[in-house]
């Protein structure tokens, strides 16, 4: 039983109380007084456990029995078919012409709240048991950093100042960071490379087959997008090669790579934006670093709070 802050009695004393009423035949002003509690309250415990026993003496909803305005079970069934449609609250509250409180203690009561995956394909789970069965790759566009600007510096000057360095040749455009990740172990790979063409890939995967490798783990199969580089006939020889298995991605589902997005989100936060970077090549130096960090130090909830380098020593241990 969870009693309020302030509540005086508790369950015990509550039983105290209504026994000297009733068994020992005081008076309701009295046991009351000795509870340090009101006649009235007294006298309310002692009607609840003369009709309900021990159960009286717990506490009640403070909820109401009847709610002369609660809203039509069929309304809340158009709620709820809305709501897997994807509508938000303000557009259902426009729709059905209900006040947003309304509907959004309704979506909250009936367990909607969070749109999420609702109405969407059911996620398919799943990991692979042997360390380097399966690698994801995919690659994240970064703009290139000309110098701090004046969102850091605190000095418009320094604007004005990266524009005459791009004027002069100073970096700029885009630089390209190509992820890999294990599926069993989440055991991560990068590099910042120039750009995303299809010789650039395949010399990303020979480098990230051997990193693997000096794990003592052997890549089998490839899981990538759909991207032009990856399409090329270049990179499925360059698969064949190396004897692994292709596999691309359902078009216009990244979900199916999720765990390669996953891990770019995480990089992206922690990495790319977590610091202030005064040039792209400061940034680019940091990155061995902070993928040590996320190998062997930072646990991963996906793997029972386990680091990468955990999970693979616990799986080689296994399959070994």
């Amino acid at each position: 039983m969870k009693l309020h802050a302030n509540a005086r009695l508790s369950l015990i004393r509550r039983r105290e109380m209504v026994e000297m009423v009733l068994e020992e035949d005081r008076a309701i002003s009295e046991a009351a007084a000795a509870a340090g509690v009101s006649a009235r309250t007294c006298a309310k415990w002692v009607r609840r456990f003369e009709a309900e026993g021990e159960l009286g003496l717990l506490d009640r909803s403070s909820a109401p029995q009847r709610v002369a305005n609660r809203t039509e079970e069929n309304t809340i069934a158009v709620i709820a078919a809305l709501r897997r449609l994807r509508f938000t609250g303000p557009e259902i509250a426009e729709v059905l012409d209900r006040p947003l409180s309304t509907v959004s203690g309704i979506l909250t009561r009936i367990g909607m709240g969070r749109l999420g995956r609702l109405g969407l394909e059911p996620a398919e789970r799943y990991e692979r048991a042997v360390a380097g069965e399966l690698i994801h790759i995919d690659v994240k566009k970064l703009g290139v950093i000309a110098g701090a600007g004046h969102r850091v510096s605190g000095n418009r000057a320094s604007q004005n100042a990266n524009r005459r360095l791009r004027r002069r040749g100073a970096p700029k455009g885009w630089e390209f960071c190509h992820i890999a990740i294990d599926d069993a172990t989440r055991l991560a790979y990068a590099e910042v490379l120039p750009d995303e063409r299809a010789a650039t890939a395949i010399g990303f995967l020979r480098r990230a087959v051997a990193f693997y490798e000096s794990y003592g783990m052997t890549v089998r199969e490839l899981l990538t997008d759909n991207g032009s580089a990856y399409r090329a006939t270049i990179h499925a020889i360059a698969c064949r090669t190396l004897g692994i298995r292709h596999l691309r991605t359902r078009p216009r589902r990244p979900q199916t790579n999720g765990k390669a997005e996953r891990f770019i989100r995480t990089m992206l936060g922690a990495w790319a934006y977590g610091a202030i970077y005064a040039s792209s090549t400061e940034r680019t130096a940091a990155l061995d670093g902070w993928l040590h960090r996320y190998n062997h130090h930072r646990p991963h909830a996906g793997i029972s709070r386990q680091t990468p380098a955990q999970r693979l020593n616990n799986l080689l241990g296994t399959y070994t």
